[in-house]
């Protein structure tokens, strides 16, 4: 008689990871800042500004995001999955840390942004992964609802819920297809529930 196997999401939370709030990113950005962890700031922040995949943000090299001597405001990367450029803007705030983070580790331009460990290697997608949900930990959130994801669609989401516009949100997360965009956002869900709670009967 043949065992049984468990399925393979048996007690794994599926589905899309929740974007972080305002005042969960002001309140994590804090603690990095007070805790002095300098790439970790450079990585939360340049995540949430660059609304990148996991595997394009740790890939990234020193002068992927460096013009020069200095850090602009914006950039442009070639995506893995889709082998289409895509641009972000990269904020002060975020310019900063990077600035930071690069001079306290003396990294050259070919240097990759995040380095992991060994000779010539980024940090891995599933490190990214575990710093992510410790971020989430240290803010009292559930670690086992947020990922890498929760960091690319956070500002996304906040710029839709302040525009409504979903052309601009597709070309700033690179997708290739608006449905795409429409589905990775949850937006027609989430508009469908706001216009059912502000209709009385």
């Amino acid at each position: 008689m043949r065992k049984q196997r468990s399925a393979w999401n048996k007690g794994r939370l599926l589905g899309q990871k929740p974007p972080l709030k305002p005042k969960e990113i002001w309140s994590l950005r804090i603690r990095l800042q007070i805790a002095d962890k300098a790439r970790d700031l450079a990585l939360f922040n340049l995540a949430i500004d660059s609304k990148l995949r996991g595997c394009d943000l740790v890939s990234l090299r020193v002068r992927d995001v460096y013009q020069g001597s200095v850090v602009p405001s914006r950039a442009i990367v070639m995506q893995r999955k889709t082998k289409r450029p895509v641009q972000f803007e990269i904020t002060e705030a975020t310019r900063e840390s990077i600035a930071a983070w690069v001079a306290r580790c003396d990294l050259r331009s070919t240097s990759y942004l995040f380095p992991g460990r060994g000779d010539d290697r980024h940090l891995s997608v599933r490190q990214y992964g575990r710093i992510v949900k410790h971020w989430a930990g240290c803010i009292g959130l559930d670690q086992s609802r947020y990922g890498t994801h929760s960091l690319r669609r956070t500002k996304a989401t906040l710029i839709y819920k302040r525009t409504k516009n979903i052309r601009a949100i597709q070309l700033l997360l690179g997708h290739t297809k608006l449905e795409s965009t429409v589905r990775y956002l949850g937006i027609e869900v989430d508009d469908a529930l706001e216009i059912s709670e502000q209709t009385e009967i």
